[in-house]
């Protein structure tokens, strides 16, 4: 039996990825050991998964990034290079890289180097600790595409891009590697030249290119475990419901949260609202059930597998792990992108016919309402949600990934 590390950044999201979790206990099931390697924060998350936790600090993660100035009080030019820099420091920010690879080799030299180690895409420090120990790295969730034509590139990304290249550049120099786990180009990134697992499909990514080491793997929506929570067992069955939340990370926006909770009321659904367990202050909690319809449910967190279920609609920021799971249990979705990699799934999710993508100028404009409306009732939709699931269950979901990152270790 081989032993893998999991490594992620210490955020709920990054155990997800449409899979990664579910991936590692596969492994897990059939006798490998499994180590998932992060940060204390996330290490209760891992002990109610089942896996064995090792915690280290730093990560090489940059979070919570420092709190943006006013968008006006800046100039329209610097306030996007400060977005995109902001982008590349969370996951690129070489004095908290260097000691994370070192933690990294200090553990594999206390309870034994790793067969392989399989990585989130953002942990730069795993990509590193890879070479230098001399073992494979998979990269779960995310697919290897070809560098991206610089003269697509605003000026803007092109600076940064070099940036990151001469980030890169200082680091694999520090350790003495040749960076075999950093894309080429501008746009760098993670990427290992064995193995990215992506939990989507190829039809999903319509009209994109990747790389032959991208494995579209789908998923497949799991039984629940366990009792049904109280709350929703309260709820009779054939009560419609719907649900709005924005994940775990990004949950500020509570006008979100209400404004999406009264289109579900005025469709005839009750509202699910999910706020996530970052804190928000008694007067703002106070002042959100104020403008929430009545009978609706505040939640910090749900089990999407007692919940999805139950499910008509939901509407989200575009999270990949939430964007999956809302595929896997043939959802319509409405996804209102507010950071990062959320525009992607929004554009890809408009593009498959199984939701709208929308804008919070559009939901600002009363669009939401009649947008619960139409993905909940046009066929094309209902029946694209279906051949999705379909699609994506066919291709094996974390069953599949499992075997591919055995292959690693066996070929």
């Amino acid at each position: 039996m081989a032993c893998f590390w999991f490594t992620s950044a210490p955020l709920p999201g990054h155990l997800d990825w449409g899979g990664l979790l579910k991936t590692a206990q596969a492994l897990q099931q059939r006798g490998h050991e499994v180590i998932w390697v992060s940060g204390p924060a996330i290490g209760g998350l891992l002990a109610q998964g089942g896996l064995p936790f090792e915690p280290f600090e730093p990560t090489g993660w940059l979070w919570p990034p420092p709190p943006l100035p006013d968008p006006r009080s800046l100039p329209p030019g610097e306030a996007v290079m400060l977005r995109y820099r902001r982008a590349l420091d969370t996951w690129l920010t070489e004095e908290l890289i260097i000691p994370a690879v070192e933690q990294l080799c200090a553990l594999a030299d206390r309870i034994g180097t790793p067969d392989a180690i399989v990585t989130d895409p953002f942990l730069s420090a795993a990509a590193l600790a890879a070479e230098k120990m001399g073992v494979p790295l998979a990269v779960g969730g995310w697919a290897a595409g070809p560098p991206i034509d610089e003269d697509h590139l605003l000026y803007i990304q092109r600076q940064l891009g070099q940036d990151g290249v001469r980030r890169v550049e200082r680091l694999n120099a520090h350790f003495g590697l040749q960076g075999v786990n950093f894309s080429e180009g501008l746009t760098v990134s993670v990427q290992s030249p064995r193995l990215h697992i992506s939990y989507f499909n190829e039809y999903w990514h319509q009209g994109e290119s990747f790389l032959s080491q991208t494995h579209f793997v789908g998923g497949i929506a799991s039984p629940p475990q366990g009792e049904t929570p109280a709350w929703l067992s309260d709820i009779p069955a054939d009560t419609p419901l719907g649900l709005v939340t924005l994940g775990s990370t990004f949950t500020g926006d509570l006008g979100f949260f209400a404004q999406g909770a009264q289109a579900l009321a005025r469709n005839g659904m009750l509202p699910l609202v999910v706020i996530g367990h970052n804190p928000i202050s008694p007067d703002e909690k106070a002042e959100l059930k104020a403008h929430l319809p009545g009978g609706t449910r505040l939640l910090n967190w749900v089990d999407f597998d007692h919940v999805f279920p139950r499910l008509n609609v939901i509407i989200h920021h575009g999270g990949m792990g939430t964007t999956h799971a809302a595929i896997l249990h043939g959802l319509p979705q409405i996804i209102v992108p507010h950071a990062a990699d959320q525009r992607g799934q929004a554009r890809r999710a408009r593009q498959a016919k199984v939701g709208l993508e929308m804008s919070m100028d559009d939901i600002r404009k009363g669009q939401l309402r009649p947008a619960v409306q139409a993905v909940t009732t046009t066929p094309l939709v209902i029946e694209s949600t279906h051949k999705l699931r379909e699609s994506f269950a066919a291709l094996g979901g974390p069953i599949r990934a499992a075997d591919l990152i055995e292959k690693l270790v066996t070929v």
